[in-house]
């Protein structure tokens, strides 16, 4: 807007000392024929006739050097009597030889102050004519022209620019309607088919972009399933292998079980101590549990039908722990059952005890001197179905992470001694995938190990 101005105000200064030069000269002119008319009018009188005429005009006659003519005037008015010379084209003195002399010369000029006026009065209105003409140029530009053809293209331009900055698809494009017929008109459709060809371009890389993402998660998703199928043959070729280790380590203890067994229980009617019938009591109780796990043996080698009811937790987690406690270390570990009696779940009891045995067993393994062994239950889902999760953990040093991800597979162990086989979680995982249930393992998040079946639990009629 300031240079808009500054170049409507040079202009008019420009047009005006342009035009100054020209009207003085026009005066000049004017002036001087003035002059010459007043000559042509007045020669047949001389400065001595005393006529008043003479006096406005200011006629003389005097030699040429006391008007200071130059020698070559004064000869071209002798060679030339009758015509008139003057200094310039411009000048407003004018000089005639006196008829009859050749020294003598007229001098006639027209008073100044009146020409002087009139350029005066020109200048003002001039000068009053183009500031008017200026303003009203910077009006009609500032308030009609610039707005309607600068101002509001450049506004709609910025806005749209602004909204391709925020993403704002909808307001990026310059309406159609909206876009000038000049050059600026000219821009803003060029950067409107621009900023379309943009988006179109963003367009297919986004789709292209979707479809690689697409074929990345479908990529994922075979290679999970080639993983878990590899995982799967392994896990059947080392089931099978401890199927048939099961099954024969089972037929070689049915038997001298069935002989221990009946010797107790024939110790057991002799024997007339009150205390080491107990002790015998804890011992058929033992070799019964040790029957129950060589037919769980067999049922890990073969799939049979197995009978389910409505059991309660916590007397399981009792029996199992007292199954547990035989061991030595049992006496130098805490125990804490904080499972509820409403807590009941579908299963067949003796395979839960089984399950239960083998968690207990990991977690008295695993805590320290002094530590403790805690379980508990609380509300869980099975897909639609309502479930109870057994919660064992102990606070020992918990399973190391290159080891849980496979620890429910067969020979995998985190005991470095004699004692660990490998097979309690295996066989506990499959005794509770045949109840439909889950079990998970997983570290505490201070220290030790947490493992939690989750199983389908028992509706209050069938209890």
């Amino acid at each position: 807007m300031v240079l808009h101005n500054l170049f409507f105000l040079i202009l008019t200064l420009a047009v005006y000392f342009s035009l100054i030069p020209l009207v003085e000269e026009r005066l000049t002119a004017t002036r001087t024929r003035e002059v010459t008319l007043i000559w042509n009018t007045f020669s047949t009188l001389s400065p001595e006739s005393g006529e008043e005429e003479l006096r406005v005009y200011d006629l003389r006659t005097g030699t040429g050097a006391e008007f200071g003519l130059p020698d070559s005037a004064q000869a071209w008015m002798v060679r030339y009597p009758g015509r008139i010379w003057q200094r310039s084209a411009t000048s407003d003195t004018l000089y005639k030889l006196v008829q009859g002399s050749e020294s003598r010369f007229y001098q006639l000029k027209l008073p100044l102050e009146f020409y002087d006026g009139i350029l005066a009065s020109i200048k003002m209105v001039m000068f009053a004519v183009l500031g008017i003409c200026y303003v009203l140029a910077v009006l009609l530009l500032e308030l009609v022209i610039m707005p309607k053809h600068v101002y509001q293209p450049i506004r709609l331009f910025l806005e749209a620019d602004a909204a391709t900055r925020h993403g704002d698809r909808e307001a990026e494009i310059v309406p159609e309607e909206l876009i000038p017929g000049d050059e600026i008109g000219q821009i803003m459709r060029s950067r409107n088919d621009t900023v379309e060809a943009l988006r179109m371009q963003e367009d297919v890389l986004e789709e292209a972009l979707r479809r690689l993402e697409t074929t990345a998660k479908d990529l994922r998703a075979k290679n999970e399933q080639l993983e878990t199928a590899k995982r799967s043959l392994e896990a059947q070729d080392r089931l099978a292998s401890l199927g048939l280790l099961s099954a024969g380590v089972a037929h070689e203890m049915n038997t001298p079980l069935a002989v221990l067994h009946g010797s107790i229980e024939k110790l057991i009617e002799t024997v007339p101590d009150g205390g080491a019938q107990a002790r015998l009591q804890r011992m058929v109780r033992v070799t019964e549990r040790l029957r129950k796990i060589s037919a769980g043996l067999l049922d890990f080698a073969r799939v049979r039908t197995q009978e389910t009811s409505a059991v309660a937790v916590r007397p399981l987690i009792e029996e199992a722990w007292h199954l547990v406690a035989i061991d030595e270390k049992a006496g130098e570990i805490g125990f804490e059952n904080h499972v509820g009696e409403e807590a009941a779940v579908v299963a067949n009891a003796d395979r839960l005890v089984q399950v239960f045995v083998n968690l207990l067993r990991n977690a008295l393994n695993a805590a320290p001197v002094g530590g403790q062994v805690r379980v508990s239950a609380v509300d869980s889902r099975l897909g639609e179905r309502k479930a109870v999760a057994i919660r064992v953990e102990d606070d020992g040093p918990g399973i190391p992470p290159e080891v849980l991800p496979d620890i429910f597979e067969a020979f995998v162990s985190t005991r470095l001694d004699d004692r660990g086989t490998g097979l309690g979680l295996t066989v506990a995982e499959g005794i509770v995938h045949q109840h439909g249930g889950t079990i998970t393992a997983s570290n505490c998040a201070s220290s030790g190990a947490k493992l939690e079946v989750t199983l389908p639990a028992a509706e209050e009629e069938t209890r």
